[in-house]
Parts: structure tokens; C-alpha cells; sequence
């Protein structure tokens, strides 16, 4: 027990409390409303013919997009989730529901993924970053919503792969840095070395930037013309760091010729709403006359929520170039003519009568095979205790979109084991609470720190976390009546990739640490104002 926690335990009683509690700081003014969807949570269709970015609230980066008929698909990077690669189907490209995850095995960190289809079949082609260092994968399926097949290692060291075909239909994958290698028929080996083809768009030396990382690519044949959508300027960082960049050859083998209007997107100051707007898919909408391109970005006051994933008009100039219509993707924006809405997004809460890991829920970095991690029972999700603390538990967590949430579970712990709600961001950063045999353990900003166990509070407790933008309050309860809150508030807006890398964003989880098991009943989120 650290000497502050002595002094506050006797000084700051828990006390019964139910409320509204403080409200943390609130963000810019920009635009808020959105329309609510399931839960309230916020979504971008407005009904009155508009739509409000995000299309995709939450940590959905690096979105890779295909058409397919009138359907779209779309995945984006996974990271350290498991399972990961969750699809998703669209007709509007606004209004999105999940299929379900592409890949249901740990191989690594999973990168930048790009989704293709042809000869009968669905690919997605990632790369995975794992002890051994980068390589590529990619998983097929003749159905989009699976089986797919167990990935199958390319044993290219590039990142952020993007799928093309040139005119006699031979397939290649385009990287990072401006290489390209060529693949085999079946799409499932390299048929040649790797050879660099671009050299990028160079960025003016004056413009503030996190650095140069030309990678993202994109490519589609249009008219007499293969082009190329890239990111430059990194990912992260200054908000005027991320940016879209297009590039156009008759030759897959270039010369690429750069676009003169480059940048075709980018953050021009830290004081609009979306920074670091880059990684973008173009493709025609649901009427194959106006154009799009789909990408993702941080949002202004919560760069904890991840890179968002957003849509933007454009249009074909008369010298065969994209550029911007010019909409400030701040505000509502004319809806695609010619789609079909589908019901937006999925239920947060859950009371576990069904299986959604892989949808809803996914393990962080959980090793060996993930089903061995958890049953269900009777309305109760079973979680076998691992590791010791949310450093190395694999907590369970959950992407959400909102400014400002509470999440509340029931929770029943074996005698050797931890179980606990938190704001997850990594095994780096982390904050909320978890309940032993013995003690009441705070977690917060990554350190762990222990104070003996309220009296009367046994192994069935309930936990509750409130998010109000940013300002993190915990509850405890013996009978999910009469609240205790703790003592200690947490400002979490600075747990996001800036302090503690990895390209992330803070979740809510459930944590099962030590030994036996922890169950878990009745899931609730809730959505504030």
C-alpha cells in the first residue's frame, strides 16, 4: 500500500452514492448532433437526407473497402484483438452492420488489411507484426460471411499491403515505401521479388508533419489509368500529420505520375474537428455516378476513441484527376443517392445469452487459442483468470463510439481470483478497478495500487464505470442497489496513442486475473449526454 493511500483511506470514507456525479471537460464546440441509434449511440444518418461523420464511430481504423454489386465490405486493422479482421456490410455506405471476424487466431499485431474479391472468392490480405518481425497473410472465403480459411503466410516483409490487377488480370500486392511485388494465380504465394516502383509525393519541408511514412496504398484501374490512394505524413502525431495522396500510370511498373492535386485530403489546423485525415479507399456510391473516399481520423477532444472511420464526396476532374467537393466533413452532408439503409451498429450491452466474441467482443492479445478462454452459461460468460494484472490478463474488451457512457456489470469471483471492470488502452495504460479476495485494487494510469476490501463486500459484487467526457468515476455495489463510489476521479484523455503508442483506443473490459475463474452477468451501456 503506497503512504497516499493510508492517508486517503481513513480521510475519504466511501460513501453511498447515486447520481449523475461530476462532469468532466468538454470538448471544442463543433457540431453534436448526431442521430442516435441503437442504445442512443451516436450514428451518422440524420434522417432528414443528410449523414454526420463518423460513418463509423469508434476505433475502426485503416478502412480498406470493396464494392460487390450493390453491397460494400469493409474491414480495417485489428491490432492485438482476437479474434480480428470483423467485417462489415453496408448498401449506403453510412449505415453499417457487422458480418463477423475474418481471422480467429492469434498470429501477431495485425496491421493495415486490404479486401479484394475475384474468381469466385472474398481475399484479405494483412500484415502481422509478431516475434519473428513483418510478414504478410492473407484468408479467403467463397461467402463473406465464412468460413475463411486459416491465413497463409506470403513471407513478404512489407506493410500495409493493397490488393490490383492489371488488364490481362494478373495479380499484385502494392506496400508501403512504393513497392510491389507480383502474386501467383490462386493469390496465395509472391511470384517474384519485391521491386520499388514510387517514390511518393514530397511533402513541403515547411508543413508540420509526424513524418514522411508514404503507406496505405489503394489501387484501381479508371479510363486509361491505374491509380494509386496513399497516406503520407504518419498517422499520428500533429493534427496536420496524416493526409491522402493520389498517383496515376498506364503501367503497373509506373512511372507513377503525382496528382497536382495533392494533397486530395488533409487537416489544415488543429482547430477543425477531424485530425490527421488519411488512409483512404476510393469508390463510386450506390448510384456508380458520384465518388467517394472512405478513410479514417482522430477526433478533436477525444483522441482516445481511436481513428474513426469517415466518408467524403469527390469528384473527377476534366483531366482525369480526384479532388474534394469541398464539404467541411465537420458537418451533415448530402446522403448517397441510390443505396439502401441497413440497420446501423449493435447493442453494447449484452446479458450473455449468446456468443458475440468476435463481434461485440474481443480478447487483447490473448495467446494460445481463444475459445479455451471462456464458456457460456445460463446468461453468465465464464472467463478463466490469467496472468495477474491487466499488464498480462488479456482483458475482454469492447470499441465504442460515444463521448460520454457508463458501463456496469455483475461480477462473481473465484477465491484466487481478480475480477474487474476498466477503460483499457493497453497493457501500457489503463484505468478502473478490480475486486479480490482480500483487496480493493485501483488501477490507474497503468499502475496498480491496493487498499483493504470494504467491509460486507465478499467475491459477488457489481462494478461501474462512468466515462463523462473524459473524466472517469468508479462505483462499487454488494447488491447493484446501493452504489459506493471511490474516492479517486481519473482524467483519461491523454490515454491514447500520443502517450503510449500502438495505434489504439480506450475500451471498456472485463478483467479475470489470477486463478480459477470470474463470471460475468448482465452488461449494461449506457449512453450520456
Amino acid at each position: 500500500m503506497t503512504l497516499l493511500s493510508k492517508f486517503l483511506i481513513p480521510t475519504l470514507a466511501l460513501t453511498a452514492f447515486v447520481g449523475n456525479g461530476i462532469c468532466g471537460a468538454q470538448s471544442p464546440a463543433f457540431n453534436s448532433g448526431w442521430a442516435r441509434g441503437i442504445e442512443g449511440q451516436r450514428k451518422a444518418d440524420l434522417g432528414d437526407g443528410t449523414y454526420l461523420n463518423p460513418v463509423l464511430a469508434g476505433d475502426r481504423p485503416d478502412p480498406s473497402v470493396i464494392k460487390h454489386g450493390s453491397d460494400y465490405y469493409m474491414v480495417h486493422s485489428s491490432f492485438g484483438s482476437v479474434p480480428g479482421l470483423l467485417v462489415w456490410h453496408s448498401r449506403d455506405l453510412v449505415s453499417w452492420e457487422p458480418v463477423g471476424p475474418a481471422l480467429t487466431q492469434n498470429v501477431g499485431i495485425v496491421w493495415a488489411p486490404d479486401i479484394s474479391f475475384r474468381n469466385g472468392r472474398f481475399y484479405i490480405y494483412f500484415p502481422v507484426l509478431n516475434d519473428r518481425g513483418f510478414t504478410n497473410m492473407v484468408v479467403s472465403a467463397a461467402d463473406i460471411k465464412g468460413p475463411w480459411t486459416i491465413p497463409v503466410d506470403l513471407k513478404v516483409p512489407n506493410f500495409d499491403p493493397g490488393f490490383a490487377t492489371d488488364s490481362e488480370g494478373k495479380g499484385y500486392l502494392f506496400f508501403n515505401g512504393g513497392n510491389m511485388v507480383p502474386l501467383a494465380d490462386d493469390g496465395l504465394t509472391v511470384a517474384g521479388e519485391v521491386k520499388h516502383v514510387y517514390d511518393g509525393w514530397p511533402i513541403p519541408e515547411h508543413w508540420q508533419i509526424e513524418t514522411f511514412a508514404q503507406e496505405g496504398p489503394k489501387l484501381l484501374r479508371h479510363g486509361d489509368y491505374y491509380y494509386m490512394v496513399l497516406a503520407e505524413g504518419g498517422t499520428a502525431g500533429p493534427a496536420t500529420s496524416h493526409m491522402v495522396i493520389m498517383a496515376r500510370s498506364k503501367s503497373m511498373n509506373g512511372p507513377w505520375e503525382n496528382s497536382p492535386y495533392n494533397p486530395v485530403v488533409r487537416t489544415q489546423s488543429a482547430v477543425e474537428k477531424w485530425w490527421s485525415r488519411g488512409h483512404a479507399t476510393l469508390l463510386e456510391g450506390p448510384d456508380s455516378k458520384q465518388w467517394y473516399l472512405v478513410y479514417h481520423a482522430y477526433e478533436n477532444g477525444y483522441y482516445n476513441l481511436g481513428r474513426q472511420t469517415l466518408l467524403e464526396p469527390v469528384e473527377w476532374t476534366a483531366d482525369g484527376w480526384v479532388k474534394s467537393l469541398g464539404y467541411d466533413v465537420s458537418k451533415p452532408i448530402p446522403m448517397p443517392s441510390g443505396g439502401e439503409p441497413l440497420q446501423h451498429g449493435y447493442a453494447l450491452s449484452d446479458d450473455f445469452s449468446t456468443d458475440r466474441i468476435g463481434t461485440a467482443w474481443t480478447f487483447f492479445m490473448q495467446p494460445g487459442n481463444y475459445r479455451d478462454r471462456y464458456r457460456y452459461e445460463d446468461g453468465t460468460l465464464v472467463l478463466k483468470a490469467q496472468g495477474s494484472t491487466p499488464r498480462d490478463a488479456s482483458p475482454l474488451e469492447l470499441v465504442c463510439g460515444d463521448h460520454a457512457y457508463e458501463v456496469e456489470v455483475e461480477v462473481d469471483a473465484d477465491a484466487g481470483a481478480t475480477g474487474g471492470l476498466l477503460l483499457f488502452y493497453s497493457e501500457k495504460l489503463f484505468a478502473g478497478m478490480g475486486i479480490s479476495e482480500s483487496q480493493m485494487i485501483e488501477y490507474r494510469k497503468g499502475d496498480i495500487t491496493t487498499f483493504p476490501k470494504p467491509q460486507g463486500l465478499g467475491r459477488h459484487y457489481f462494478l461501474r464505470i462512468r466515462n463523462d467526457h473524459n473524466f472517469m468515476t468508479i462505483w462499487h455495489s454488494q447488491d447493484g442497489v446501493n452504489w459506493a463510489r471511490h474516492w479517486m476521479h481519473i482524467e483519461v484523455s491523454g490515454y491514447n496513442h500520443n502517450t503510449a503508442d500502438g495505434f489504439l483506443s480506450l475500451r471498456p473490459a472485463l478483467l479475470a486475473a489470477g486463478k480459477g475463474e470470474v463470471r460475468f452477468r448482465n452488461f449494461k451501456y449506457s449512453v450520456l449526454p
